[in-house]
């Protein structure tokens, strides 16, 4: 996900402290724009999944409460749990037709336990980010959140076609529900101002209120009959714990799913980053790693109190470039707001209230508007020949396995159970096409070496000895070995100082470009924040090192992770 790098505007960074009522005023707001989709969407699947008013006001409940308590901690981080940024985080919109399945097959026991099965997976994708960095790519996330959309759109399209009310409630109610909903979040969407696009599917959902209200088609019984405190009359559901076949056949979307909205919450992550300070800074990938750690908590927490999965909320963003105020003091105000509204059964009975039409054209949308972020994660891979292969050929075949089109006669029963979801069926073929496309790749040639300065003649002759085969003049030869010298000088120097700390290098050339990925241990500081800062001060030893390798090399790119450190340097053969 890309964010405006622009952050002249910013008012409040995201270390600074507001004015109180500013904080609290603007935490309100967001929740405002964002408790539709937290309520209707745990709403929706427990309606289609046909259970009672009693459990879906306690998945209510508890959806609530655990956004609440993970806005906080994306806000306020416990050890490597958290952003350390204002990152909303609400009801997953991705999970919806699998939650469906999970609740028809064996209840909401049966989801929490995938629920939590799933969340531990999500803690090893962010322990391993730096090193899954090149098989879970943008265009793998993009692929499978367009097929979430695909799958999803069969249950927007009957909660539309729902009519609404009793017998006395006209025909035409529901179209025409469903349309003015439809036709006010979208037109505010395409002509609203900046600022006014972010309040579209709220408004929306009220507009279709109100028709609904004008026909007749609005039950109040349950709004009338709420307190304004209280907690759910439902008990905790419990964790099913037996295993079944529909726990193992579910597993795989289940994870599916969270390894995309793990791709998300790294795309907002970085985004944040960009936009939460006034000086240009380096991706700090600990703390996206922190932002994704910490969804993991959310999902867990979901799980265990029998609730739908969460994720980062991507209207974090828009206000943030919107407002200029980045304080993670407006997340802990808008987590304390989610967590209050909880404990108001009132608030929640009024939208559980909105008729089925309204819900539906305000999924549909939704839909719309994640196929589209489909579309731009699987653009910032750049749609090359390759990359589209495997986009449009998952994609296809999903649908087909998805209608149960492709041999479905000829698969055992185990694989149907598998294969039937089009999302599951078309994310598997993604990542082994991504697999297979990485292996036909050149192979690079790779060197690991102990941390120690003595290795920086053993990369300068590995290097060489490649641009001497690939026909590289003296000069360029020079400049790569400057480049090796200087890259492994920095790994070095940041590295705490001992005998079984490894470097690793991999080199990989095209025509008349090497690049050179150096991985090591943890080091301590940036090279570009480093390098800033060198730029402003008087010249020192390693300053003048951190500008040589600069100068000398096409890009310099360093990723800084929990566990690994990632040094990528490409040069040309050609003069600078």
């Amino acid at each position: 996900m890309r964010a405006n790098q622009d952050t002249r505007n910013i008012r409040y960074s995201a270390e600074e402290s507001p004015p109180t009522t500013l904080a609290a005023g603007l935490g309100f707001q967001v929740v405002i724009l964002i408790i539709a989709g937290i309520i209707l969407t745990p709403a929706i699947v427990m309606r289609s999944a046909d259970q009672s008013a009693n459990v879906t006001e306690w998945v209510v409940f508890a959806g609530l409460i655990v956004c609440g308590l993970t806005t906080m901690l994306q806000a306020h981080p416990l050890g490597r749990f958290g952003a350390g940024y204002t990152l909303f985080v609400g009801t997953s919109g991705a999970f919806i037709a699998i939650s469906i399945d999970a609740v028809k097959a064996g209840g909401v026991p049966l989801l929490a336990s995938l629920v939590i099965a799933s969340a531990l997976i999500q803690f090893l994708f962010s322990h391993y980010l730096g090193q899954l960095r090149k098989i879970i790519t943008p265009t793998i996330g993009g692929t499978i959140i367009l097929l979430i959309a695909v799958t999803v759109f069969p249950i927007a399209f009957d909660l539309i076609n729902q009519h609404p009310g009793g017998d006395e409630v006209p025909a035409v109610a529901g179209p025409a529900i469903a349309i003015s909903t439809f036709i006010f979040i979208m037109g505010v969407s395409m002509f609203g101002a900046g600022k006014y696009k972010l309040w579209g599917p709220l408004l929306g959902v009220i507009t279709g209120t109100l028709v609904a209200i004008y026909y007749g088609a609005m039950d109040f019984s349950g709004v009338n009959d709420a307190t304004w405190i209280g907690l759910p009359e439902a008990g905790w559901p419990g964790i099913d714990v037996s295993f079944s076949t529909d726990f193992w056949l579910l597993l795989v979307p289940f994870v599916l799913v969270t390894i995309v909205g793990a791709i998300e919450t790294y795309g907002d992550g970085v985004a944040i980053q960009r936009l939460s300070h006034r000086d240009k800074r380096a991706i700090d990938f600990k703390a996206v790693q922190g932002a994704v750690n910490a969804d993991g908590v959310g999902n867990l927490l979901s799980g265990v109190m029998g609730t739908m999965p969460n994720t980062t909320y991507s209207t974090s963003l828009s206000v943030v470039d919107l407002t200029g105020v980045a304080s993670r003091k407006v997340g802990v105000f808008g987590g304390g707001f989610l967590l209050l509204i909880a404990f108001c059964p009132k608030i929640a009975a009024l939208l559980l209230a909105i008729p089925g039409p309204v819900a539906g054209a305000y999924i549909a949308v939704l839909l719309i508007l994640l196929f589209l972020h489909g579309l731009k994660l699987i653009a910032e891979d750049g749609l090359t020949f390759d990359n589209g292969l495997i986009v449009c050929t998952s994609f296809w075949l999903a649908t087909g396995f998805q209608s149960q089109s492709i041999f479905h006669e000829f698969l055992p029963q185990w694989a149907r159970g598998l294969l039937d979801n089009g999302m599951t069926a078309g994310g598997l073929l993604a990542i082994v096409m991504m697999i297979l496309l990485k292996l036909k790749d050149k192979p690079k040639r790779r060197l690991e070496l102990p941390a120690e300065i003595t290795s920086v003649l053993d990369v300068q002759a590995f290097v060489l000895d490649r641009a001497k085969k690939l026909g590289w003049d003296k000069r360029a030869c020079m400049r790569l070995e400057l480049v090796a010298e200087e890259a492994m000088a920095f790994l070095f120097d940041g590295q705490t100082r001992s005998s079984d700390k490894k470097i690793g290098v991999a080199l990989s050339s095209e025509e008349d470009v090497m690049i050179l990925e150096f991985v090591a241990g943890p080091t301590v500081a940036n090279f570009d924040n480093l390098l800033q800062k060198a730029s402003t001060k008087e010249p020192t030893e390693q300053s003048v090192g951190l500008r040589l390798l600069s100068g000398l090399c096409d890009d310099c790119k360093h990723m800084q992770f929990n566990n690994i450190d990632v040094l990528t340097v490409s040069l040309r053969s050609k003069a600078l």
